[in-house]
């Protein structure tokens, strides 16, 4: 499986960590295109985060427009923005393609490929709501970054664990995780 994962401004940037982490615990994961944008890359800085390396990453610049994200040919089966900052998501929501993210994500959409945005902000305004509902309307899932506490988390790190998690269980990457009643 090719799967890119995109990491914007919003805050959270653990999420993207451990969705990193945990993909490539995945035999089936083959392939990662990781795009940082330039807010993305200030705010892992300001958390205290690094993103994971491995030869199955390759990273691409948020203003590489001839990067293969960029084209439906390139056949990657799924993108994972997280966190998707609302700006993000309101210009995939126009179409306007001003950075890679965006482009792969619109590639995402036109070739009816899944596309899981992880929304990170609170409160949403009413412009957050309708260009969520556009995403979803076009074939994306919102999925918010809302932790949940039925596992009894622990630490920070559990915490964030109950997104990311669920995050790729919608992915349909089987690993390990939590499940209700167990």
């Amino acid at each position: 499986m090719k799967i890119i994962v995109a990491v914007t401004g919003a805050s959270g940037t653990i999420y993207a960590r451990q969705c990193l982490e945990k993909l490539l615990q995945c035999n089936d994961v083959k392939q990662i295109a990781l795009i940082v944008s330039r807010c993305g890359e200030e705010v892992a800085r300001h958390e205290g985060i690094d993103l994971p390396c491995d030869q199955r990453i390759v990273r691409y610049s948020a203003d590489d427009m001839f990067a293969p994200t960029a084209s439906g040919s390139a056949r990657y089966e799924k993108m994972i923005i997280i966190p998707a900052s609302m700006g993000t998501i309101g210009r995939i929501a126009s179409g306007v393609s001003l950075s890679l993210i965006e482009r792969s994500a619109d590639v995402m959409l036109k070739e009816r490929r899944q596309l899981i945005c992880v929304v990170r902000e609170t409160p949403y305004s009413l412009i957050h709501l309708r260009n969520m509902t556009t995403l979803t309307e076009a074939g994306a899932t919102i999925l918010p970054a809302s932790p949940s506490f039925y596992s009894h988390p622990q630490n920070i790190e559990a915490l964030a664990a109950t997104v990311t998690e669920r995050v790729l269980a919608h992915a349909g990457i089987d690993l390990p995780r939590y499940e209700w009643g167990e």
